[in-house]
């Protein structure tokens, strides 16, 4: 018995508002329930799993409406593959990066890899953001689009100044639910365990023809680059339709469903616009609450996917995540190493606006009952 019932007429139809993984939406179990028997457990190098790879590159295609040259690759492992996969073959000397959160921090790390020379990272405290700034000698410039952690999102816009600098873009929590431009970046690269609604342990990324050039003339050079970690062969393979090593049919299934729900509601700017309107409930009753305020300080700055919700001393943050999720409304609590007084909230592609309003409706009901 919850230590606070909330009445169940409050109740979101979907309680799940976890930053990843994600609500899954029961129209892709069917599609997995539906599709799966037929694929998993069969070859991914024969035809009907490759068929599968390619509509999903050709799903993702249509959704960025990628233009002429740039490809969809993918490889096995999630992002914290591919930040280990871009320090091999993708930065050629020293890049530049945002590090405002956990994971533009994370990629910070492997970019200060031995063969290169040391990062320019520009810092910025959690719950705001630094800026790209063009360096000489610098040939990749690098930052989240919206940072998982603390619900900060950043312009896409390309890095101009170094000719033949790239800019590449970790868009993990953003890909799908964002609106973005890819005439501004080099590398678009996410795990689709957020608005795709799918699971992890795969990397997608949309490459401009001057990614994959620099990929290949890093791949022919001398530098020592294992297997596993060669864009090069990620590239080659999804030309394939495959992957280097075997991939969770089930994920890809998921994700297709996915797109397919997306590309048919009205692709990326209509999923821009349901994420919009979720994150803006959540902005607005932080802003009519007087025991609430949205973290990041900066409104241009706060996050449309991944909202974050500080609390004053009187009210224990924590006791209202406990409350929510005894009551079925779950994954509420802040990033761990925040460490803050905070509920974090995904306001992703798949989560109902309508879920987000009875969520608040929830949250003054447990407030008024805190005292």
């Amino acid at each position: 018995m919850p230590s606070l019932v909330i009445p169940s007429d409050l109740l979101p139809a979907d309680g799940r508002f976890g930053c990843g993984p994600s609500k899954v939406r029961a129209e892709q179990l069917a599609h997995l329930a539906a599709e799966g028997p037929e694929l998993i457990g069969t070859s991914h190098r024969q035809a009907p799993v490759k068929n599968l790879v390619g509509r999903v590159r050709s799903g993702l295609a249509d959704l960025f409406a990628l233009p002429a040259g740039y490809e969809v690759v993918l490889g096995n492992g999630g992002s914290t593959a591919f930040w280990d996969a871009a320090a091999s073959g993708l930065i050629e000397r020293r890049a530049q990066l945002c590090s405002f959160g956990e994971f533009g921090q994370k990629f910070a790390i492997e970019a200060g890899a031995p063969w290169l020379e040391a990062p320019d990272v520009r810092r910025a405290a959690p719950g705001s953001r630094s800026a790209p700034e063009p360096v000489e000698g610098v040939d990749v410039y690098a930052w989240p689009h919206n940072e998982t952690s603390t619900g900060v999102m950043a312009p896409v816009t390309r890095v101009t100044g170094d000719d033949g600098a790239l800019t590449v873009i970790d868009a993990t929590s953003a890909a799908g639910g964002v609106e973005v431009d890819p005439t501004q970046f080099d590398v678009y690269y996410f795990a689709p365990q957020k608005n795709f609604a799918s699971d992890g342990g795969i990397w997608f990324a949309l490459f401009s023809p001057a990614a994959i050039e620099r990929v290949e003339r890093i791949a022919a050079g001398d530098r020592y680059i294992p297997e596993f970690l060669s864009l090069k062969n990620a590239i080659d393979n999804s030309r394939l339709n495959q992957t280097l090593n075997t991939p969770a049919i089930g994920t890809l299934l998921l994700l297709e469903s996915q797109l397919e729900w997306m590309n048919e509601s009205g692709g990326l700017t209509w999923a821009d616009a349901r994420t919009r309107e979720s994150s803006s409930v959540l902005y607005d009753w932080a802003a009519r609450t007087e025991v609430a305020m949205p973290f990041v300080a900066e409104p241009a700055d706060r996050s449309q996917v991944v909202v974050t919700i500080d609390f004053d001393e009187s009210t224990d943050a924590a006791r209202i995540s406990s409350i929510l999720r005894e009551n079925g409304v779950v994954d509420t609590e802040p990033y761990r190493k925040l460490g803050r007084n905070q509920l974090r909230i995904a306001t992703f592609t798949a989560i109902d606006p309508d879920d987000v309003r009875a969520l608040t409706a929830c949250l003054d009901h447990v407030l008024e009952r805190m005292g």
